[in-house]
């Protein structure tokens, strides 16, 4: 599957997520490039991606940044020492 993103990075969060099948490279493409559009026409500072995985599961698992809070991506620091000797 293909996934058209688009995500407010300064928010963190996904502002819209569409699947496309894999044989819709050019629908996805041209999209995109619409979105792009508008989005500069607006000024707005999004990342647009288009992304390919099995699933939308599997896409949570290699991109987690795009479904997970930056807090949450982060490592457990519980229980490391991390003050200089």
């Amino acid at each position: 599957m293909l996934f058209l993103i688009e995500y407010n990075r300064q928010q963190g969060e996904i502002v819209s997520m569409t699947s496309y099948a894999d044989e819709q490279h050019e629908q996805v493409s041209d999209a995109r490039l619409q979105l792009e559009l508008r989005l500069r026409r607006e000024r707005a500072q999004r990342e647009v991606v288009v992304l390919v995985a099995e699933n939308e599961e599997a896409l949570r698992k290699t991109h987690a940044r795009f479904f997970k809070s930056a807090q949450a991506l982060l490592p457990t620091a519980s229980g490391v020492d991390t003050a200089p000797s």
